[in-house]
């Protein structure tokens, strides 16, 4: 007993000794050891000796508080270091935080995702935008400037995902990411913005799920083209080269790969698959996602070269009826006259989330506007992908364990007005809904977020049924 006793306070002792030297150590550190903070014009760059370095637009209005020796960017300006803004946490541990800070309508707005952005803005169409009122003109607008438009979804509507489609050159694209980037930095919690892009690499921009194709990038075969190579290492090559083309472009997430089953060569986006066999299809499909998610070097994978992989078009977008496309009212429906609707999930479920880096799976995932006709076995609902329980949360949630990003396809909340115009609303199967109830549909039918949803209101207006208390 005295031996134990004299074991356990020895024990005790050490413990005590090895804690005082550690706070000793700290506090010599803390004394002498202070961030590096250097200014490089428009932006500046904070070192920390043994921790994370960080940099912050001039123009912003954050400054850098210093705590034990290390400087962490005061996001919010309230000259106290956050949770959130603490860099030697867990990203869990901050992003709880930073949740329960934000309001309804800013929860909201981090569930929209853009309409498509022209750089510059052009002066009319779907791609149209004004500066200080007025539109673009060459010589007199800079081209890298945020829009009106774009100030607006972003400081009102607490928007931060952006889908940019065609830019003016690289320079321009790099130079407005930057200063969405300082702008969302000068506002609220400085949550930075995603983003984001359609396929680029392609030649041809005809189409306006391939308007982003072209210019000053490096050009490559087109999935169809990478296919035929039956090499799914090339494609990851690609994937390897094409990340860092994107993130020099401050662009962080692929609107790709496009993994459907190519079933019917009438259908207008056939070259935009990786051709007809599930197997292929799957083996290109874990190739191109995580040749864009890896960074080399890596511990877990990702790093400054990762961009996200958001694969299309869940559950499989080849299937539409004669080959028509669901961008239009006439081509809704998906079917499956030979009984093989598991075939289209083969490219998804064997390939995009089965990745062989230490990413995993795609980031996320975009369900098509199509209608699964007669393929729910739940609720037997014949509703557009995005609103169906049993393709969203029975099926890809809990039966095949997908716990990535699920966004829709673009415009599916907006009325359906014209049959034939490409940009109109695609609400199939709930057409008779209000917008407001599509959204609530989608969200519970497992929905993380909205394509081309540009304002928060529909999730904030009460449901008819609230409306009558």
């Amino acid at each position: 007993m005295v031996s134990l006793f004299f074991y356990n306070f020895n024990g005790m002792f050490k413990a005590s000794f090895f804690c005082i030297a550690c706070l000793c150590c700290t506090m010599i550190v803390s004394c002498t050891q202070k961030p590096l903070i250097e200014s490089h014009g428009v932006y500046s760059v904070v070192t920390n000796k043994n921790g994370e370095s960080l940099s912050f637009a001039s123009s912003s209005g954050v400054s850098i508080l210093e705590v034990d020796g290390f400087g962490f960017k005061d996001l919010n300006k309230n000259n106290q270091l956050d949770l959130y803004e603490d860099w030697r946490l867990s990203d869990a541990e901050r992003a709880q935080d930073l949740a329960s800070k934000l309001s309804l309508e800013e929860i909201a707005g981090l569930m929209l995702y853009s309409s498509h952005q022209s750089i510059p803005a052009r002066p009319d169409g779907y791609f149209a935008g004004t500066y200080d009122g007025k539109p673009f003109e060459n010589g007199v607008t800079n081209p890298a400037a945020l829009s009106d438009q774009q100030k607006k979804f972003l400081k009102e509507d607490h928007l931060r995902h952006v889908l940019v489609t065609t830019v003016s050159s690289p320079e321009v694209a790099a130079e407005w990411s930057n200063n969405v980037q300082a702008f969302c930095e000068s506002i609220g919690f400085g949550i930075p913005a995603n983003n984001s892009s359609d396929p680029r690499h392609g030649t041809e921009a005809k189409a306006e799920y391939n308007a982003a194709a072209g210019g000053s990038i490096s050009m490559w075969p087109s999935s169809l083209g990478m296919a035929a190579t039956f090499d799914p290492e090339l494609v990851r090559a690609f994937g390897l080269i094409a990340s860092q083309e994107y993130r020099a472009l401050g662009i962080s997430t692929a609107l790709s790969p496009q993994v459907d089953i190519a079933t019917d060569p009438r259908w207008a986006r056939f070259n935009g698959t990786f051709g007809e066999s599930p197997q292929l299809s799957a083996a290109m499909a874990e190739a191109y996602c995580d040749g864009f998610q890896h960074s080399e070097g890596s511990e877990n994978g990702w790093g400054p070269t990762s961009v996200n992989a958001m694969v299309k078009h869940w559950p499989g977008g080849g299937s539409g009826e004669a080959g028509r496309d669901a961008h239009y009212g006439v081509g809704k429906f998906a079917v499956y006259p030979g009984n093989n609707f598991n075939d289209h999930l083969i490219p998804f479920v064997d390939g995009a989330f089965k990745l062989k880096g230490k990413t995993g799976q795609a980031s996320a995932v975009m369900p098509y506007y199509t209608i699964s006709w007669n393929q729910d076995t739940v609720n037997n609902e014949n509703v557009g992908n995005s609103y169906n329980k049993y393709i969203i949360t029975d099926l890809l949630r809990k039966k095949y364990g997908y716990d990535g990003v699920l966004c829709t396809d673009w415009s599916i909340t907006r009325d359906h007005g014209v049959m034939d115009v490409f940009v109109d609303g695609k609400p199939w199967g709930v057409e008779n809904l209000s917008v407001a109830e599509r959204h609530y549909k989608a969200l519970m039918a497992g929905v993380d977020q909205f394509g081309g949803t540009m304002i928060s209101s529909p999730y904030l207006m009460p449901m008819p049924w609230e409306s009558k208390k």
